[in-house]
């Protein structure tokens, strides 16, 4: 099993780099940026470039809806070339509040548009000329005076990596991508997105395993005082449970209630958009905050690793807690040795 972490710097971007360049010290394998509508996932990647020499980063993700597929392509190689082939194309969908609300894309038929999206890229990035007629792209345009291109960079094998939730979607992953960025997981309920990942997969000739499971661990906090570090995590997953879309789509929330959490959700959601946030975060489960982030003693966090690496986890990602960044990087220490001993690659 594989570590990676998260980058999102501002506004202390040297600050933020010094964390991955330790973590790369350390032996951290991936590091991920993301976006949302503040900082790009695509410009700090070009920043850490400079900065590390082996890591493999990432843009976790960059939003489909905010991008032609061809500049993803152009983005992704030109990543790839300023990290010396350490580059991973993460792509998502987002959803409708962002997607509408920020880019004022509308959010309609995702799966066809993640599909062709990917083609397109991946036609791109190995530098054919390109043609392409899909449900939601057609290269070039019909009737126009555009003419079919290949880019003037030189090909290159990006892996694309995908973000997703829902099981249609899920099913996409399986049969296109060459890896999975997990979130709102629990490896206890792994079966809920691998089932339809595995579907996929063999629909289009492969197996599960040849998809790389990246999948989130959370929050990683050494203590013996769980009353203590499992109150601070709740008001983030009422934030996810209720925040992260709308009342009639929110995808994570829907994952968890997949999981078994369809009441505390469903409730959770209902709370936090009545304004409720202090009683949406107090009605999370503390089961939930310990299924999703590696709390606990040593030994507790030990065997969250091991379920991790029993469903099928290939590569965890972890948010290591410390009040400054040498508490941090000693948590992120601990992490690794335990991940190398008890998953060892």
């Amino acid at each position: 099993m594989r570590v990676a972490i998260g980058f999102g710097g501002g506004p202390d971007w040297a600050r933020a780099a010094t964390f991955v360049q330790e973590a790369e010290k350390l032996g951290v394998d991936f590091c991920w940026t993301a976006e949302t509508w503040g900082f790009d996932a695509a410009t700090p990647i070009g920043y850490l470039a400079g900065k590390t020499e082996k890591i493999r980063l990432g843009t976790g993700i960059m939003q489909l809806g905010s991008r032609s597929p061809a500049m993803l392509g152009m983005t992704a190689m030109t990543l790839n070339s300023l990290s010396n082939g350490r580059f991973t194309l993460g792509l998502g969908a987002s959803g409708p509040q962002v997607v509408e609300g920020w880019h004022g894309v509308r959010f309609a038929k995702t799966l066809p548009r993640i599909r062709d999206a990917v083609n397109i890229v991946r036609m791109v990035t190995r530098g054919e000329r390109v043609a392409y007629k899909g449900e939601y792209y057609e290269l070039p345009l019909p009737g126009g005076e555009g003419k079919a291109l290949k880019s003037s960079a030189p090909p290159m094998q990006i892996p694309i990596y995908l973000a997703t939730l829902s099981p249609k979607s899920l099913e996409l992953t399986g049969e296109i991508a060459d890896g999975w960025i997990g979130t709102s997981f629990m490896p206890e309920h792994a079966d809920v997105f691998f089932d339809h990942m595995r579907r996929g997969a063999e629909r289009a000739g492969r197996s599960l395993e040849d998809i790389d499971i990246q999948a989130a661990g959370g929050v990683v906090q050494f203590s013996d005082d769980l009353e203590r570090i499992i109150p601070p995590r709740k008001p983030g997953l009422a934030f996810t449970l209720g925040a992260m879309g709308s009342r009639q789509h929110n995808f994570y929330n829907a994952a968890y209630r997949r999981a078994g959490y369809a009441d505390e959700a469903v409730a959770v959601q209902k709370l936090w958009l009545d304004g409720k946030r202090d009683e949406a975060a107090a009605l999370v489960p503390d089961e939930m905050v310990l299924q999703t982030n590696l709390l606990g003693t040593e030994q507790m966090i030990r065997q969250r690793i091991r379920v991790h690496r029993d469903a099928g986890v290939n590569t965890i990602r972890v948010q290591p807690e410390g009040a400054n960044l040498d508490e941090r990087l000693e948590t992120l220490s601990r992490v690794v040795r335990i991940v190398r001993e008890e998953a060892p690659e």
